[in-house]
């Protein structure tokens, strides 16, 4: 199992890299232990692996343009492919620790246009009104399901047909999320939302543009939206206007520089778009609480122990 304490995420978006061990095996167990993540919570992003986890200890916080759900020691849940979302820790009091499968749909559809995917994988995959499917043990059914997703972590790499049987436990979990999953399925499609679509447009802009100065203007204008759509799009679904994602973004950047390079601390304020020294120390101290050569030694302090 792959033990995880930061994320990857593909040049210029926030859709996660996800190291698979092959490309013709897309699946992983991840140990993601939280605690040492350099912030209490994990950026906007999307992937388009399934991602099923367990949590082992502690309480996260997973945000969607469409609300929040809690997640506790001993429960389990399910983040649909290609869903944006967020995670946050909820205390520190407690050690953090998150069991991940994440895995290509592919690797249970098999072919494309299989009846597997066609019945079975994509109706889920493709509804844009599953996002996050909770597991908690004091619900009818539940318990039995956590325990398959828990008891899947237990399969070894080094045994024989680890392969076949790793795609048979998540077929048979797969199978029980398709049934909590019914009653959605089964009500009167809706048309689908492409708003989600448009706000990941303005995030990968943003992604690979933040170094420049960008216009809400021009922002919009990579989604085809106008400024007031844009504005809205942003409040909706993440709270926050386009002036504040794209600080926030820079700030990440920042530490991202700040920790991993010995790049000068005048050179990160303009290659994260924060300008000159004196302006991007009180920017960067507004949003962390500390100084830029503060925020670096403590965490490459931390790389040294």
């Amino acid at each position: 199992m792959r033990i995880t304490r930061n994320l990857e995420f593909q040049a210029g978006s926030k859709e996660e890299r996800l190291p698979f061990v092959s490309s013709d095996f897309p699946y992983l167990a991840s140990r993601a232990e939280l605690d040492y993540y350099r912030e209490s919570f994990v950026p906007w992003h999307w992937h388009n692996a399934i991602e099923l986890f367990y949590m082992e200890s502690g309480e996260l916080d997973y945000h969607t343009p469409n609300g929040t759900v809690s997640f506790s020691a001993g429960t389990a849940g399910m983040i649909n492919s290609n869903v944006l979302h967020m995670t946050k820790i909820r205390t520190h009091s407690a050690e953090n620790v998150q069991l991940l499968h994440l895995f290509d749909p592919n690797l249970l559809a098999g072919y494309q246009g299989s009846a597997i995917g066609r019945k079975y994988i994509m109706p889920i995959v493709a509804s844009s009104r599953i996002e996050v499917v909770a597991f908690r043990p004091e619900e009818p059914g539940q318990a039995a399901v956590i325990e398959l997703i828990r008891g899947a972590f237990s399969l070894s790499e080094d045994d024989l047909g680890y392969e076949i049987r790793i795609r048979e436990e998540l077929s048979r979990i797969w199978l029980r999320i398709f049934e909590r999953c019914a009653p959605i399925l089964r009500d009167r499609p809706q048309s689908a939302d492409r708003t989600t679509d448009k706000l990941k447009a303005m995030m990968v802009y943003i992604h690979e543009h933040y170094a420049e100065k960008i216009t809400v203007s021009q922002l919009a204008g990579s989604a085809f939206l106008s400024e007031r759509e844009c504005y809205r799009v942003f409040r909706n679904h993440l709270h926050m206007t386009p002036v504040e994602y794209m600080q926030s973004y820079r700030i990440q950047a920042a530490r991202q520089m700040l920790a991993d390079s010995r790049m000068p601390i005048t050179e990160i304020g303009y290659a994260c778009g924060l300008g000159n020294a004196s302006y991007f120390g009180k920017i960067f101290r507004a949003f962390t609480g500390e100084t830029p050569l503060q925020y670096r030694r403590k965490w490459q302090d931390r790389c040294k122990k």
